[in-house]
């Protein structure tokens, strides 16, 4: 469905920069997730109407870019808050095949889409979960948030969801940097990263906060 030279140099580039290698089977998972977003996520409303042509750039590679909060080490459990139909947890799944990644969202609509695209990807490593991240009992290694909530939500639900030690990385503008970095609580950092243009379609912002 799309070009094949250039799905396979997006999301390599994607990947590189975030320190992940990909195999020529998580390539071909990663395009078998594109092509399913725009054949049944797209009509079910799950990914904008407007977004089939630049599912690999806007969306799966973006999902890639993820990745550079994790850069020294992939982590063992990973939640991926608001995930709708999978953005960007399938991604990092097929990424991290021995990162155990939970698929959360509200949605019991989007759950289904999600859970069906683990399905037929075959992933053994992710699951997905029809819940608000405010409900949740267990922790996490990792927390994602991809537009999924404000950032001071999505700060307030990292320090509630990870372990000590975990990492959290919030997805920003993809057109300006924020005005401000939020302030750090005692025992945490946090760090605003960009993904300088080159990398994706246009340039990112992520917020990696760390619980020390």
């Amino acid at each position: 469905m799309f070009p094949v030279k250039h799905a396979e140099s997006a999301l390599r580039r994607a990947a590189g920069w975030a320190g992940i290698e990909l195999s020529t089977d998580q390539l071909d998972l990663l395009t078998r997730y594109a092509d399913w977003l725009v054949v049944e996520a797209v009509p079910a409303g799950g990914v904008g109407p407007g977004e089939a042509a630049r599912i690999i750039d806007r969306h799966v590679a973006d999902s890639l870019v993820f990745g550079i909060g994790f850069v020294d080490s992939p982590p063992a459990t990973l939640i991926d808050v608001g995930s709708g139909v999978g953005l960007p947890g399938i991604p990092l799944a097929i990424a991290y095949p021995r990162t155990a990644v939970t698929l959360l969202d509200r949605s019991e609509r989007r759950t289904l889409l999600a859970g069906r695209a683990v399905r037929i990807l075959s992933l053994t490593n992710a699951v997905t979960v029809q819940d608000d991240v405010s409900d949740l009992t267990s922790t996490y290694a990792a927390a994602t948030f991809r537009a999924s909530l404000p950032i001071g939500d999505a700060l307030d639900a990292a320090r509630s969801t990870l372990d000590t030690g975990g990492t959290a990385v919030i997805g920003l503008s993809r057109s300006h940097p924020p005005a401000r970095t939020p302030p750090a609580e005692p025992g945490e950092t946090i760090q605003l990263l960009e993904t300088p243009e080159g990398i994706l379609d246009s340039p990112a912002w992520h917020l990696r906060m760390t619980r020390n």
